[in-house]
């Protein structure tokens, strides 16, 4: 081993993949590199049972090979899903975040997509890695799957 793994991707279970993608694309603007049907195996993946149909699709921002997300939808049998999305985080329950080019875009595109805003875009600051304080606008909001994002942009 010459240095430590890469993570290169966040799956997501999400209800309805098509619909979860075209969000991704219009929020982020994301790309779609890989859109497949396949069938489980029922070993590696600690969700589902062997034989179940599921739909992956999986895209990309800037960067070919880390963070990316992927769209996982129980396709049959339809996996079940909560009466409520989550208005708040829970344990077990990822953050992303997110570089903006311009949060307020951002989270207006989020807006029009059908996000829960859970914070409107606000100007603060943060000390970063330099230990120099950094000027930034940030927002939060959650996905149409109720997954969370904090999303900030740096300001010059």
């Amino acid at each position: 081993m010459t240095g430590p793994d890469i993570i290169k991707r966040t799956t997501l279970v999400v209800r309805d993949a098509e619909a979860a993608a075209r969000w991704y694309e219009a929020v982020f603007g994301m790309t779609r590199v890989m859109d497949t049907p396949f069938t489980l195996s029922g070993t590696q993946l600690a969700a589902g049972k062997k034989g179940d149909q599921t739909r992956l699709i999986i895209l990309k921002c800037a960067d070919d090979l880390i963070g990316m997300i992927g769209l996982l939808q129980w396709t049959d049998p339809p996996m079940a899903t909560p009466a409520e999305l989550p208005t708040q985080i829970a344990f077990g329950a990822p953050i992303f975040v997110a570089a903006a080019r311009n949060c307020r875009a951002t989270t207006e595109r989020a807006r029009e997509g059908g996000s829960r805003i859970h914070c409107e875009p606000r100007d603060w600051t943060v000390i970063g890695f330099d230990g120099k304080e950094q000027a930034m606008v940030g927002a939060s909001f959650f996905d149409l799957d109720g997954y969370f994002f904090e999303v900030s942009e740096r300001v010059s």
